[in-house]
């Protein structure tokens, strides 16, 4: 069962260590195994990646690319309400990422200089969607809308096909409802090679966004440079800040909403009330008989989980940023007055009635974020992923002269007398 401690100053620390050890993102086994199936699929294309399909996937689908027809069939083949469903939520998270949008600008001065900067999205985008028991619609709609506003000229999709060879009709449908433009059926190590480079049949992409397992991760990590990538992502994490007003149902129910993830997962109570952390624990244990991934919840809660009892607040908001969760939720008699003092996470839910699952689909903020304590400088998924800025400066011949003697100094201290010249060239000077 979860453990409960004390807080020191030591011990709390302590627990941050043991979450680094388990966060590693690139297993020393793993690598070799992806660095092959990398090359096999750089020098063998589409023939690399129908290999791995049947060895992983089971079978390879017949044509790789998903027909706009069989699209359409497969939106048949869904639950109208599920459908229903994800437009509302696309509607929400389209909301909230067009607030993100940035505008190329210019600016001149009195001496006839102009400069500026552009901004454009990516010209080709590929998104991973993991298929199988690990099938996540919402990931669809939060990788790829973004990409959409921002600019980006072609998103492409790419997931592994089930067991007989099929694409999952939820997967398909949120990709149609997001806009994008391209889907194949291919997953694994090999499906994020084939974006990185190309193949005869997948376009190469410029970068690849979206979850998926460590042989998904480490591609990801090993391809970063030859295209760009979100992050690497380490596993699930949540953080509740609690006081004695809190709810414990409530608080129980929300860390096992990140613990089923997976046993790597990390849930965490940080509450000044030794009462509250007492009732939790019971709650915890309660609900947890009625979960379906029960198992799976109380191996994450048993080594990765911890209720942790503060002096006082203060010393719970500075553990929180100390921590730097990528789920932090604010179950507090007044969370709006923690809003500026909390620095370092992913997502903040403030609130007895913001659970972390309506940020996870719905509420429009992006459930893309940063783990394993990097909240402290990375952020969320955004439109800004998925741009390219480029400054443009424009000098009048007048405005270089009066210019040219403090570029000249800054290239011969440097030692750079070719940058110097070039300066010099123009205006005859010694």
């Amino acid at each position: 069962m979860i453990t409960t401690v004390t807080a020191d100053g030591k011990k709390e620390y302590e627990f941050i260590e043991l979450l680094k050890k388990r966060a590693q993102n690139s297993d020393k086994n793993v690598i070799p195994t992806v660095s092959e199936i990398i090359e096999n699929v750089r020098e063998n294309g589409d023939k690399a990646v129908r290999e791995y399909t049947i060895k992983f996937d089971g079978k390879a689908p017949e044509c790789v690319e998903i027909s706009k027809e069989e699209i359409e069939g497969l939106m048949e083949k869904c639950d109208p309400d599920y459908l229903r469903t994800v437009v509302k939520a696309a509607v929400n998270i389209a909301d909230f990422h067009q607030r993100q949008v940035q505008q190329t600008w210019m600016t001149t001065k009195p001496n006839g200089v102009m400069m500026g900067q552009r901004i454009r999205g990516l010209k080709r985008v590929g998104i991973y969607v993991p298929g199988g028991t690990a099938a996540y619609p919402s990931s669809v709609l939060m990788n790829a809308i973004p990409a959409k506003i921002a600019g980006v000229e072609e998103v492409v999709m790419v997931t592994p096909p089930q067991k007989d060879g099929t694409p999952n009709p939820n997967i398909v449908a949120a990709a149609k409802v997001a806009g994008v433009d391209r889907i194949f059926l291919m997953g694994g190590a090999q499906a994020i090679a084939a974006l990185a480079y190309g193949t005869e049949t997948v376009p190469k992409v410029d970068k690849i966004v979206g979850p998926g397992n460590i042989f998904v991760a480490t591609a990801k990590k090993l391809l970063y440079g030859t295209v760009d990538i979100d992050m690497i992502a380490g596993p699930s994490e949540i953080l509740i800040i609690a006081d004695s007003t809190a709810d414990p149902k409530f608080l129980a129910a929300d860390l096992m909403s990140q613990a089923e993830h997976d046993r790597l997962a990390s849930a965490i109570l940080l509450t000044d009330s030794e009462a509250l952390a007492e009732q939790t624990k019971a709650e915890l244990a309660r609900q947890m008989q009625t979960l379906e991934r029960k198992e799976i919840i109380e191996s994450s809660l048993d080594n990765f989980g911890a209720i942790i009892v503060c002096s006082d607040m203060k010393q719970a908001v500075e553990f929180a940023n100390e921590l730097a969760p990528e789920h932090l939720e604010v179950c507090c008699q007044n969370p709006m007055e923690y809003v500026g003092k909390l620095d370092n996470a992913g997502s903040v839910f403030l609130g007895n009635y913001s659970p972390e699952p309506l940020g996870d689909y719905f509420a429009g903020p992006n459930h893309v974020l940063p783990t394993s304590g990097t909240a402290r400088f990375f952020s969320p998924l955004s439109v800004d992923s998925f741009i390219k800025k480029s400054s443009f400066i424009y000098y009048t011949e007048e405005a270089l002269r009066a210019d040219a003697e403090d570029v000249i100094r800054f290239a011969d201290t440097e030692g750079l007398t070719a940058h110097a010249n070039s300066i010099k060239v123009r205006f005859d000077l010694d």
